[in-house]
């Protein structure tokens, strides 16, 4: 999972071609979904994320007890929770970008970050219905995915309100030839359709997830995993976190933590930027199982 199946033609080809039935789906809100009122994002919580997963291994695969889940980014907080709400549906779990991070019942996610980082903060500036989507409209779908998914600047991800994305220094080219014309234009394609609202909403759910997750306040994860992630990551480079992933408090909460990996000179679209090394990374690890 990451938000568009395109993102995952290579390692799903890879897989298919040593026997294995890979699907990767449109996440809520994302490409050719449909259903989801975008303008709600009461409807993005991490339930009806999770609920969305269930409903598609039900039909997609209703005779498995248990399937192998790989995942990024929002993908990867989605099968977190997949794993802590219904491991019985989960073999193995392959997680890519974003940590296992437990709930805090002290404080608000979204106020966290913003005594953090401050209120020029990305997941900060997202909030607000409507205020960036108005910032994004000038500059066009595909100028704000190409600062996005160029970004390699492991410092937080901060742009001042009224000057959007001209904030962010473009990536030099060398750093971005993983992703070509065409495949930009892909995702261009896409925001143009549905517009960046339903993907922002993920964020503005983030507040009521820490509010109707209390009831597994201090729970584990328990399925077998594998965690990747690049070197110049983003979120490998929020604070406390290398100290988390490193230093055991990952492995508390995910306690079947089996392997971190670090790619020395990736960021954070690992599974694009590295296609063939992530494909063997998923694939040597599930044929453990």
């Amino acid at each position: 999972m990451q938000y568009f199946v395109y993102s995952w033609r290579h390692q799903m080809v890879y897989l298919a071609e040593r026997g294995y039935c890979a699907v990767a789906p449109d996440l809520r809100g994302y490409g050719d979904t449909t259903g989801a009122p975008l303008n709600d994002p009461s409807k993005f919580t991490i339930f009806h994320l999770v609920g969305d997963l269930v409903a598609l291994l039900e039909a997609i695969a209703p005779n498995e007890d248990k399937v192998f889940v790989v995942a990024h980014d929002w993908g990867a907080f989605i099968a977190w929770h997949l794993c802590l709400f219904r491991p019985d549906k989960v073999k193995a779990l392959v997680n890519l970008s974003v940590h296992y991070l437990p709930r805090n019942s002290n404080m608000n996610p979204v106020e966290g970050l913003k005594a953090l980082y401050g209120e020029d903060y990305y997941i900060c500036r997202f909030q607000e219905e409507g205020d960036i989507e108005a910032e994004f409209a000038p500059i066009g779908a595909k100028s704000v995915l190409k600062k996005m998914l160029t970004y390699r600047d492991p410092a937080p991800f901060c742009f001042p309100k009224g000057k959007g994305l001209e904030a962010i220094a473009d990536a030099p080219s060398d750093l971005s030839t993983w992703l070509s014309e065409e495949e930009l234009d892909y995702y261009a394609n896409k925001f143009e359709h549905t517009g960046f609202t339903g993907a922002l909403n993920y964020y503005r759910a983030l507040s009521m997830n820490a509010e109707l997750t209390a009831p597994w306040t201090g729970a584990q994860v328990n399925v077998p995993t594998k965690f990747i992630v690049g070197e110049f990551d983003l979120v490998y480079h929020m604070r406390g976190a290398k100290e988390y992933i490193h230093n055991g408090g990952f492995k508390k909460y995910v306690p079947l933590l089996e392997e971190v990996v670090v790619l020395e000179g990736a960021a954070h679209f690992v599974n694009q930027e590295r296609p063939h090394e992530i494909s063997k990374h998923i694939y040597d690890f599930i044929q453990k199982f």
